[in-house]
């Protein structure tokens, strides 16, 4: 199966375009963006927990519960919105500061088991997300990836039916990435 690319670059979306993924059975969401700001700026977005709420989960409170940034460390966060809340457990599986964060993502509950996503039926329990940062001057090319991890022929086809949606709710997640990176640099 092919992989959509959803190009994220400032100016908004740039199109949609498939590439190969070696492996023809697992979808794959892929979101490339460049900020205009240093790599160690980006990552310490990603991985500092006073950082991660105001941009990960637009239009909620996002809450970091727990942030172990090791291999086999937690990021426990929880979203609330209207009286509603949401959890979400990572556990990642390579930290190469300032490069890569590898992790399992699974929605959880509220004592951080994971558990089918409630909001959605036949969503894979796991995503392999891999997120890496590339240094171009004075630039960051960012590209994250969703794989689901061991997933059901059904969550398989559930994960490839979304993908083409998916760039909606990042793509708010980047422009508010963005926004603060600004602001980190003035």
């Amino acid at each position: 199966m092919e992989r959509t690319c959803h190009d994220l670059s400032p100016g908004g979306f740039g199109g949609v375009k498939s590439i190969g993924t070696g492996m023809p059975d697992l979808p794959t969401f892929v979101l490339d963006r460049e900020f205009d700001a240093p790599r160690e700026l980006v990552w310490r977005a990603w991985t500092d927990p006073e950082l991660l709420p105001r941009w990960y989960g637009p239009r909620v409170e996002t809450i970091v519960h727990r942030l172990d940034l090791e291999p086999g460390g937690l990021w426990l966060v929880e979203m609330r919105w209207s009286g509603n809340s949401s959890y979400q457990r990572v556990e990642y599986t390579e930290v190469t500061q300032p490069e890569r964060l590898i992790w399992l993502h699974s929605v959880s509950d509220q004592d951080w088991n994971i558990i089918p996503d409630p909001m959605v039926a036949n969503w894979p329990r796991v995503l392999l997300t891999t997120v890496t940062f590339e240094e171009l001057r004075d630039r960051t090319k960012m590209r994250l990836t969703w794989t689901p991890h061991e997933a059901s022929d059904a969550e398989l086809a559930r994960f490839s039916g979304a993908v083409d949606g998916m760039g909606k709710g990042w793509g708010a997640g980047m422009e508010l990435l963005a926004g603060l990176l600004s602001d980190l640099q003035t």
